[in-house]
Formats: structure tokens, C-alpha cells, sequence
């Protein structure tokens, strides 16, 4: 028995077969732009923001609000009506700030008195 009985014979491969399977392709989707999400993440992050900071901490919240909501606003969101609220809400607690800190004659506030 030689070694040339033994080893395999090469195989060729033929073009037509790539062909006609990259053929049979559908094409690939469209991608989802990741900006509108975000800016619609940002509406909503805006809005519990400016919510949770008539309650507590409006001094960091509302700002934060206010800025989120802007930037989700310029990006062209599709929750517009949520990022309004956020923004109305984050200068709502720089107003409510404010206020109780001029009842107070302080720079901090709290309900307690």
C-alpha cells in the first residue's frame, strides 16, 4: 500500500452555488435609530425627576429635570408631551425651593417648621 492510495483527493468548490444561496438572501432590516429612544428615555427620566423633586431634594431634581427635559425637547422625541411636564415640573420645584425658603429665611427647607 503506497501513501498516494491513502490521502484524500483535493475537491474543488464552483462559484455557482455561492451564487445562487447569496440569491436567496433577504436583505437585512433596517437598524432603529437609538437616538429616539434615548431622547424618549429622557423624557421620561425628566418627568419622574421633576415629580419626585417636589417632594425631596428639588435643589438637585430640578435642574436635572429641567436639562433632560431640553435636551429629549431638541433631540425631537416622540413623548413631547411628557418632557413638557418634566420641564414644568423641574422649574415647578426651583419655584416651590423658592417659596419655602423665603418662609423660612434660609437656605434649607422642611415641612416640619
Amino acid at each position: 500500500m503506497g501513501l498516494s492510495t491513502l490521502a484524500p483527493k483535493p475537491t474543488t468548490t464552483t462559484s455557482t452555488t455561492t451564487a445562487s444561496t447569496t440569491s436567496t438572501r433577504e436583505p437585512a432590516p433596517a437598524p432603529v435609530p437609538t437616538g429616539r429612544r434615548d431622547t424618549d428615555g429622557m423624557a421620561v427620566a425628566s418627568f419622574v425627576l421633576g415629580l419626585l423633586g417636589l417632594l425631596v431634594l428639588n435643589l438637585f431634581l430640578g435642574p436635572i429635570a429641567i436639562v433632560l427635559a431640553s435636551i429629549a425637547l431638541l433631540r425631537g422625541t416622540s413623548r413631547k408631551g411628557r418632557a413638557a411636564l418634566g420641564l414644568g415640573l423641574g422649574v415647578a420645584d426651583l419655584v416651590v425651593l423658592a417659596v419655602l425658603m423665603s418662609m423660612d429665611n434660609t437656605v434649607s427647607w422642611g415641612l416640619a417648621g
